[in-house]
C-alpha cells in the first residue's frame, strides 16, 4: 500500500505535530510528578531541562535544512518523527540524565518537523491551496496544547495515570511515523515551484546573505519571546490567563485561514494585528482588573494567530521559490527567532532578579519588544496581488 493522496499526507503531518504538542506539553504539565519520582527537588535542574530544550530548538531548526538535503524530505520528516517518539522515555526515566536526554531529543524532533512542513506543502499543494494548509499546520501545536490544558485530567483518568497518558501519546506518534513511510514522496523538485528556472542550490550562506531572511526572523522574534514568556514567567507574576490565549488562538487561526484565502495581500493583516497585539499585551500585563486582563487575553489570542497564515505564506509566494530554498528559509526563520527570543527571555529574568522579584520593568520590556511584529511588517515584501475594486479603471484603460 502506498499513500499518494495529498489530503491524507496532510492529515499525517497535522496529527504528527498535534501529538508532539500533546506529549511535549503533557510532559511539562507532569514535570513535578516526574521530578518527585526521581527524588529531584532542585529548581535549577528543572530550569536546565528548559534551557536544554531551548538549545534543541535553536540548533534543530538551524540544522533542519542540512538534514533534509542529506536524507531527502520524506526521510528527514521520518527522522524527526522518531526523535519525537523518544519522548516515551520521559515518564519512565530511571535518572535525571535520561530525562534530560529524552526531552532534548524530543524537542529536536519538533524543531526539525516544523521546518519540514513547508517543503512538504510546496511539494503536494498548488499555490491556491497553500494558505489553507499552512494555516492548518500553524494551528496544530495549539490544538495539541489546548487538549492537554483542558482535558489532561480526563485523559489521565481514562488511561490510569499520567505515565500511561504520555506513553499513549508516544505510541500514537510511532504509529503515524510508520504510516509516513508509506507516503509516495519524490524528492525531485515539485512541479508546484513558483519558477522552474530557479536555481536548484540555495545554501545556508545564500540564506544568511538574504536580507529577507533576517527581516522575516526578526519580525517574529519579539512575538515568539512574549508567547514563551506567557507560559513561563506570567503565571509567576500572578497573570494566569494563558488558557484564553490558547483557546482563542485556535479560533484566530481558523479565521486567518479563511481571511488569507479571500484576501491575497499579506502585509495589512500582519501590520494591524501586530498593533492590536501590543495594545492587548499591555492590557494583559498592566491592568489591575481581572476582567480587562481576561478580555485582553481573549483578543490577544485571536490576533496572535489571525495573521500567522499570511506570515508563513510569504516565502511560498516569493519569486523563484523552490523546495530546497523554502527549507533553508524556514530553517533560518525559526533559528533566528528562537535565538533572539532566548536572549530576550534571559533579559526578562535578569530584570526581575535585579529588581528583587518585581516584574514591572520586565513586563515593559516584553511589551515593547513584542512590537517587532508590527515594525517588521514595514520591512517585509508584499507577495499578494493587489486587487482592484470592481468598476474602477486605470488611466491606461480609460
Amino acid at each position: 500500500m502506498r499513500i499518494n493522496n495529498k489530503y491524507l499526507v496532510e492529515t499525517l503531518v497535522f496529527c504528527s505535530y498535534v501529538l508532539f504538542a500533546m506529549a511535549w506539553v503533557g510532559g511539562t504539565a507532569s514535570m513535578q510528578q516526574i521530578m518527585l519520582s526521581m527524588n529531584i527537588d532542585s529548581l535549577a535542574s528543572a530550569s536546565f531541562i528548559s534551557g536544554a530544550v531551548t538549545i534543541a530548538k535553536i540548533v534543530g531548526t538551524f540544522a533542519a535544512a542540512w538534514i533534509a538535503i542529506k536524507l531527502g524530505i520524506k526521510y528527514a520528516f521520518f527522522f524527526s518523527s522518531i526523535l519525537i517518539v523518544i519522548g516515551v522515555l520521559t515518564p519512565y526515566s530511571p535518572n535525571y540524565e535520561v530525562l534530560l536526554l529524552s526531552r532534548f531529543l524530543m524537542g529536536l524532533g519538533g524543531a526539525f518537523m516544523i521546518v519540514y512542513f513547508n517543503p512538504i506543502v510546496m511539494h503536494w499543494f498548488d499555490a491556491s491551496e497553500r494558505p489553507i494548509i499552512n494555516g492548518l499546520n500553524a494551528v496544530a501545536f495549539n490544538v495539541g496544547t489546548a487538549i492537554i490544558l483542558w482535558f489532561m485530567p480526563n485523559i489521565n483518568d481514562a488511561t490510569g495515570g499520567w505515565q500511561n497518558s504520555l506513553l499513549l501519546f508516544s505510541m500514537a506518534s510511532l504509529a503515524i511515523a510508520l504510516a509516513w513511510l508509506l507516503v509516495k514522496f519524490s524528492d525531485h523538485e515539485s512541479a508546484n515551484s513558483n519558477d522552474t528556472t530557479a536555481p536548484e542550490n540555495y545554501s545556508y550562506l545564500d540564506g544568511l546573505k538574504d536580507k529577507f531572511n533576517w527581516a522575516y526572523g526578526l519580525t517574529y522574534s519579539g512575538l515568539l519571546a512574549f508567547y514563551i514568556c506567557l507560559f513561563t514567567f506570567y503565571p509567576k507574576a500572578g497573570i494566569s490567563q494563558s488558557k484564553w490565549v490558547i483557546g482563542f488562538g485556535i479560533i484566530g487561526t481558523l479565521a486567518g485561514i479563511l481571511y488569507s484565502k479571500k484576501v491575497s495581500q499579506r502585509l495589512p493583516v500582519i501590520r494591524w494585528s501586530g498593533l492590536i497585539m501590543v495594545i492587548t499585551i499591555a492590557g494583559l500585563s498592566f491592568s489591575s482588573s481581572q476582567t480587562i486582563q481576561t478580555l485582553s487575553a481573549i483578543v490577544l489570542g485571536f490576533f496572535i494567530f489571525f495573521p500567522i497564515t499570511a506570515l508563513v505564506s510569504i516565502p511560498h509566494e516569493l519569486p523563484k521559490m523552490t523546495g530546497q530554498r523554502v527549507t533553508v528559509v524556514f530553517s533560518l526563520f525559526y533559528s533566528i527567532s528562537y535565538l533572539i527570543s532566548t536572549v530576550i527571555l534571559w533579559l526578562f529574568g535578569a530584570l526581575v532578579d535585579s529588581n528583587n522579584g518585581d516584574y514591572t520593568s520586565a513586563l515593559v520590556l516584553i511589551t515593547v519588544l513584542s512590537s517587532s511584529f508590527f515594525i517588521g511588517s514595514f520591512f517585509l515584501p508584499e507577495t499578494g496581488k493587489v486587487t482592484k475594486p470592481k468598476g474602477l479603471k486605470t488611466c491606461a484603460e480609460q
